[in-house]
């Protein structure tokens, strides 16, 4: 009797026993999960704090690239300087002697030197472009020759870095581009009111210059558009037919096990492996000009082919079962199936794999360096045939540059690259939300 009782006792109290373990268990399991949380929540806010430290130094070395010192100059248009025989014709207005006019306008600034040398050095403060944005002007309007004008041109890019703070009047004259004199004579600019601040719209329109206040990216960026158009004319039927094939129509046999995987490797190979192909095959074998967009096109479409198939199939393989085994219900044959129903479903992450591909291809450098675009091209490119470069080559030719001013317009670049990139998915998103179809 009394074991009994000490046995119907003992089990209550083993109860509470096991509630108190379970009880601290389900503590530590949360508290567990707190820590998981806040470490997630911790990688987070570190991702996010390094992008906004990139950005914000991206940024803020690129904001001085938008705007550029420039010089007011009253120039007299002498006949007898621009077009001695008065024919107007283009070939005699473009070829005058307009630096001597921009010249005559600086040395009225400053009568009081007389000196050749201290003459040269003035004369330094302008930009070799200062020129050629004369001769433009004249020759947009032919009626201005025997009229004295008003007209802005670009100082040198080491006054332009004077003027937006970039080095001190007050430091050592060797460690400085401008002299004493230049300076005081930027100054004395400066009070008359001849020193202006505008907007640099050179670097949007022009090609490539070795002068940084010359040098724009419009020939880089035109020379990215048709790039990327022969890469995604190339690559994107091509991976969407590959992509296609694979997942519905080609049999399960060895065959098809080893492209499998040679596109999964594919998509892993180094950049500069595709570049060696195409100079190997493209231009060496099939003789297509150097440095042209056609061939970095053809290059980058080899590279983006894997990642757009890869993520093709994936979107294929989404779609639900039920849709193929409908059309099949009602009669409708395997090639109408696949291209009526199955394919327009997973048209949008077809296009989100087209995206990310098409960024990947945008930001490659190594293997267009290969094929020779990193050349130095001042024309902006006409067609996919023309000698071109792209952006992200155009950023590495300017950040390896010794001038100051380049390290603002790489900056800048990065910029429109981006603005580029956003475009691109701005674009991929109103795609996806045509095409996408829900079920």
């Amino acid at each position: 009797m009394n074991s009994e009782t000490g046995h119907a006792a003992a089990v209550p109290a083993a109860v509470p026993r096991a509630a108190d373990r379970v009880a601290a268990s389900l503590k530590r399991r949360y508290a567990a999960e707190r820590r998981f949380r806040a470490c997630g929540l911790a990688a987070v806010c570190f991702a996010v704090f390094c992008l906004g430290v990139l950005l914000f130094t991206v940024f803020r070395t690129a904001i001085p690239a938008f705007t550029q010192t420039m010089i007011e100059l009253e120039v007299t248009l002498y006949p007898q300087e621009i077009d001695p025989a008065g024919t107007r014709t283009a070939d005699a207005i473009s070829t005058a002697d307009y630096q001597k006019l921009i010249r005559d306008a600086l040395d009225d600034l400053f009568p009081d030197i007389s000196d050749r040398r201290q003459r040269r050095e003035l004369m330094a403060l302008l930009s070799p472009g200062a020129t050629y944005t004369l001769r433009d002007t004249v020759m947009a309007d032919p009626g201005l020759i025997g009229r004295r004008i008003t007209v802005r041109v670009p100082f040198a890019d080491d006054v332009d870095q004077f003027a937006k703070g970039r080095f001190d009047a007050a430091a050592d004259a060797a460690s400085r581009p401008l002299s004493d004199k230049q300076i005081e004579w930027f100054q004395r600019l400066e009070q008359r009111g001849l020193v202006h601040h505008d907007f640099n719209t050179t670097l949007f329109t022009a090609g490539d210059s070795r002068s940084p206040e010359l040098a724009g990216i419009w020939g880089a960026l035109v020379g990215t558009f048709w790039t990327m158009l022969v890469t995604m004319a190339i690559s994107f039927p091509l991976a969407i037919g590959a992509a296609v094939y694979l997942e519905e129509f080609a049999p399960k046999n060895r065959w098809t096990a080893l492209i499998e995987v040679n596109i999964n490797n594919l998509a892993a190979v180094p950049s500069i492996v595709f570049g060696l192909l195409g100079l190997a095959v493209f231009l060496n074998v099939f003789g297509l000009p150097r440095s042209a967009p056609l061939v970095g096109g053809l290059v980058l479409a080899l590279m983006t082919l894997p990642i757009i198939i890869i993520a093709s199939r994936a979107a294929l393989k989404a779609v639900p079962p039920s849709i193929r085994e409908a059309a099949l219900g009602v009669g409708a044959s395997k090639v109408q199936t696949v291209f009526h129903h199955v394919v327009p479903l997973a048209m949008p992450g077809m296009l989100t794999g087209a995206i990310l591909g098409m960024a990947h291809a945008l930001g490659e450098t190594a293997p267009l360096l290969m094929i020779g675009m990193v050349a130095f091209i001042v024309d902006i490119p006409g067609s996919p045939l023309s000698a071109a470069t792209v952006m992200p080559v155009q950023i590495y030719l300017w950040s390896d540059s010794p001038e100051r001013a380049f390290v603002e317009r790489s900056a800048a670049a990065i910029v429109i690259l981006l603005g580029f990139l956003v475009v691109m998915n701005l674009v991929a998103v109103v795609l996806r939300r045509r095409f996408e179809r829900k079920w």
